[in-house]
């Protein structure tokens, strides 16, 4: 099997989704605009860093949604689609996405956002597989700000695909591992891949796959 692993923001799409759904909900009201923004900052600022703690950006990032509820969340995203995600994708994006399903390669998203923010941006670029950050449900089936299982973030993206490969009764060693990522959060399934691609990478991650030897694509400006 050839499977091919895009991360999300900042290597399919040119923004960051969980970042750009924060300052959306800020701007339609959901939030206090100062103290969230501030706080959106630095959650951003640490994920940069390498010391986000994700379940604490995750109760944060989900509150405004777990307090407004199913409908209006939902009507929210469809907004925040048209009016923020589907101008960023780009046609380098998606053709990149379609050269590898017209391979014959099996495609999937791998990335650290929320299940509820990135299913629909997955959709948009034609991808029916998505590893994102799970989100727990109360009784009612509605999201608690709790991470549901381990969340697909650093470490945990080599484990949510690990899950993935068993329940497909694969091993590493059955699979030819393609992975485009921008960031050094993904080293550890950038390092599990047989062809790991720093897409549009930060400083720290151009320099190592220089280094390393690895692919460096650029596919935005």
């Amino acid at each position: 099997m050839n499977l091919t692993l895009f991360d999300l923001d900042n290597t399919l799409l040119p923004i960051d989704s969980d970042y750009s759904w924060g300052e959306f909900t800020n701007r339609i009201g959901w939030t206090d605009p100062v103290a969230f923004k501030a706080r959106n900052d630095q959650f951003y600022a640490d994920y940069q860093g390498g010391s986000l703690d994700i379940h604490d950006y995750v109760r944060f990032a989900t509150e405004a949604v777990r307090l407004r509820g199913a409908q209006q969340a939902e009507k929210a995203h469809d907004q925040f689609m048209q009016e923020v995600v589907l101008p960023q994708v780009k046609p380098q994006a998606l053709d990149l996405v379609k050269r590898h399903q017209d391979a014959g390669d099996h495609v999937m998203i791998v990335t650290a956002t929320n299940e509820f923010i990135t299913r629909p941006i997955a959709q948009a670029f034609g991808v029916t597989e998505l590893i994102a950050v799970n989100l727990a449900r109360d009784t009612e089936g509605w999201i608690t700000g709790e991470i549901a299982g381990t969340p697909s973030f650093r470490d945990g993206k080599v484990e949510r695909v690990a899950q993935w490969l068993e329940l497909q009764h694969k091993t590493w060693q059955e699979v030819q591992i393609t992975f485009y990522s921008d960031s050094m959060n993904d080293l550890p399934l950038l390092e599990k891949a047989q062809v790991p691609v720093a897409t549009n990478p930060d400083a720290r991650l151009r320099q190592l796959a220089t280094d390393r030897g690895w692919r460096i694509l650029q596919l935005f400006s």
